[in-house]
Parts: structure tokens; C-alpha cells; sequence
């Protein structure tokens, strides 16, 4: 964990510094995002965002269940957790990896509240 934590670190900062500091935030939009999609360079940066912090954040409820409680109550949570961060990461890695922004376009033409 201390290896994909300093990972994330790295991973986070530059997430922040690209959609936040480099980029205004008026800019980050719809057209924005599609256009970083395109390229497979940010969607392996994304996932691995995705699945290093589901992991990082779920591996610590699972330290603060051996702390605090004991026998089926700390198992149960151990697989609940366990199941919601897979559960988590196959839907969060599906959306990042399948989004095809042509298609979304189409798809929000007739609904004013989606932005093309």
C-alpha cells in the first residue's frame, strides 16, 4: 500500500494540476473531457486513479474494522467492503473505458440539461 499510495499521490496532483490549475475551471466541460478521453494516454491515467484509490480507501476501512471490531461483525464488513470496492471498480473502470463521446452526443441531443 505504500507504493500505490505514493502512486496515487502523484496520480491526484497531477489530476488536480491538469483539470484545475492548468486548465481554468470554466473550460472543463463536456467537450473538455471527451477530448482527454480520446486518447488511451487518459484513460489508463484515469482508471489507474480509479483503482488505486478505490483499493487505498477500501484497504483502510478494512484496517479500521480489525481495530475496532471482532469476529462476524468485522468479517461481514470485510465483505461488504470488499464486494462494493469490486462492484466499485468494474463499474467505474466500464464507464472510463467504453465511453465513446460521439455517441453520448447523440444520445443528449434532445435533453437541454445534457451539454454535447
Amino acid at each position: 500500500m505504500r507504493i500505490s499510495g505514493l502512486a496515487l499521490l502523484f496520480l491526484a496532483l497531477g489530476h488536480l494540476t491538469v483539470m484545475h490549475l492548468v486548465n481554468s475551471i470554466d473550460t472543463v466541460d463536456y467537450a473538455f473531457v471527451a477530448a482527454r478521453y480520446a486518447t488511451p494516454f487518459w484513460r489508463t491515467y484515469d482508471g489507474l486513479l480509479l483503482v488505486l484509490a478505490l483499493l487505498h480507501g477500501f484497504n483502510g476501512l478494512r484496517v479500521i474494522a480489525q481495530d475496532y471490531l471482532a469476529g462476524g461483525k468485522r468479517l461481514a464488513l470485510q465483505w461488504a467492503a470488499g464486494f462494493l470496492c469490486l462492484a466499485l471498480m468494474m463499474a467505474g473502470l466500464y464507464i472510463v473505458f467504453t465511453f465513446q463521446p460521439e455517441t453520448a452526443a447523440v444520445m443528449s441531443a434532445g435533453d437541454p440539461g445534457i451539454a454535447p
